[in-house]
Parts: structure tokens; sequence; C-alpha cells
């Protein structure tokens, strides 16, 4: 859709953002991108945001047709196995660099959309696009997850990851030897304070309990099963970064880039193993595991082989 506008007098001098603002009737920020991107022009030209309008020029406005960043966009998602069908539930593996559902600022794949194009009809209860949703696991994050099929399924699933009694498995790949081999780290978790997209053990944060395994010890690395009592953000991640055993290549908090590199990670190796949770209508217990997908697999025989 394209406008014109006859810039007025009073806006003569004024910022090219300012302007476009005031004359659209949008927001500063919302009229420098379309500046930005080359959607003002005049007399064919586009402007800077930063240039100053001329009385009685002629802007042409060009506004692009814009995706809802909450809708949901039903896609084939690679990597997205089903484990588990069934007619209150769904429990499938998911890929790495797939969100659990849409969100402001997220452009890639999610479960959500996944499942839709693959055929499948979710919960719709709580916001639409977080359809079915009851946990979720990080983009970066791969393994096990369960989505509600139907309304009774969302409402007593969500209810049982707030009261945590389902088992959460997770295996991660972390430097060194965590001492002692098998432990608890109880260390409130909150926002980072000079981070914004990172988080952090601190003193007012809130209640995190991990409790760990040494499964295997591989001298440089070490693999490490964990059980999740609470789950928080970044929770695994930021606890055992916490005790200077980052999940090998989670650069973000502080893992060694070489080793990374040398394991071929490009992202950190954690991965959600098994879930374990009560069946929303029979009562029975439902366990499903998740196997390692391909480059974390390749990681793992790098350090048993001692190649690493």
């Amino acid at each position: 859709m394209s406008e014109q506008f006859v810039v007025p007098e009073e806006l003569d001098g004024v910022r090219a953002d300012a302007g476009v603002a005031k004359l659209m009737d949008i927001s500063r920020s919302a009229a420098a991108l379309l500046i930005a991107e080359g959607n003002v022009t005049v007399s064919a030209s586009a402007v800077g945001k930063s240039a100053k309008l001329v009385a009685g020029s002629v802007l042409e406005v060009t506004v692009p047709e814009r995706r809802d960043p909450l809708e949901i966009v039903e896609e084939v998602v690679e990597g997205l196995n089903i484990l588990l069908d069934d007619d209150e539930f769904v429990v499938i593996d998911k890929p790495v660099g797939v969100a659990a559902h849409p969100s402001p600022g997220w452009v890639g794949p999610t479960v959500v959309g996944g499942l839709a194009g693959a055929g499948y009809r979710i919960s719709t209860s709580g916001a639409p696009e977080r359809a079915g949703i009851v946990h979720r696991l990080d983009v970066g994050t791969s393994g096990v997850m369960v989505v509600a099929k139907t309304e009774h399924a969302y409402t007593v699933l969500k209810r049982a990851f707030k009261e945590r009694t389902v088992d959460k498995v997770y295996h991660a790949v972390v430097q060194g030897l965590p001492d002692p081999l098998e432990g608890t780290i109880d260390a409130p978790i909150g926002r980072h304070p000079g981070h914004d997209w990172r988080f952090a053990v601190i003193e007012d944060g809130r209640p995190s309990v991990t409790h760990y395994e040494v499964l295997e010890a591989y001298g440089k690395a070490s693999l490490v099963e964990i059980h999740l009592e609470t789950g928080r953000t970044h929770q695994i991640r930021v606890h055992f970064s916490a005790l200077r055993h980052p999940c090998a290549g989670d650069l973000t908090y502080g893992a060694d880039p070489r080793l990374a590199a040398n394991l071929g990670l490009t992202r950190q190796w954690l991965h959600a193993r098994q879930l374990g949770f009560t069946h929303p209508r029979s009562g029975e217990w439902v366990e499903v595991t998740s196997q390692y997908p391909a480059d974390l697999q390749y990681a793992l025989e790098l350090l048993e082989s001692g190649n690493a």
C-alpha cells in the first residue's frame, strides 16, 4: 500500500523520521523502520532518517505487508519427529533451532506450526499462538517435549508441570569433571544484571534446583544426567556455568571456544533426554526417551575416542 503526503509548513526542516511519524500518526521507531527499508521517497529518491523535510515536497510512503509475529505458520519442520501419538497428547522430538511457539522477534520455525503443518489438531487453551504448549525447550536445546491435543490434557499437564510431578531428565556434556560426581545445585536464578538476554545466579533470583550425576568422564569434559526440580529459563546452563563447568559449546555462558570447535559444536551440548508424566486420562505413568541428534552424537564420539 502506498500513500502520498504533502509536507506542510509546520514540518519544514523537521527530521524525516519525526515528520513521517507525525504525518502518518505512527511511532517514531516505526517511521524510522519504513525509512531504513527505503519505503519513503521524494521524487523517486529514498529519504534518509536524519534528512530534513522541505515544505511543499511530496513524500511517497510504501507500507509493506508485515506478518503478525504471533501468527502460527503451518510448515513442515525437518527433524520434528513424533515419538508418541496419543488421543490426549503428542510427544515430539524437538530439533535445535525450533521455538516452542511464535513470539515477537522470532521468525524461525515453531513446534506449534510444525504440528499444524503435519496435520495435528492441538488444544486451543491459553494464548492462541501457544496452543497446546504446556512446557517449553529453548530454541537451542533439542529433545523430548509433550504437547496437549485436548483441553482436558492441557489443563492436567499444565498443572503437572506447575506442581513438579513431571520427571524431566536431561543429558549434558559439561567441561571438566564436576566435584562431587553426584549432587544438587540449589542456587536462585534471575536476569543477569548486565545482560538482558542472559541469566545468572543472583541473590534475589527465583528458587532453582538441579540434581545431577556424572555418567562418563572424558578428561576434557563429562557426560552428566540431570533431573530438574524447577524449570527456570537456561537453568542447567546457568547452574553449570556457575560451577565453572559450562555446557560444552555454550559460548554464551563461558564455554571454551576451542573445545567447541574441536567437537564441531555450534550450540550447547544439552539434550532433553527423557520425559515422564501421568497420563491425563488413564492415570498410568508415561515415559518417553529421545535419542541424541547427529551433532551431539558426533561430539560425544569424539570425546569417547580421545580425539577431541
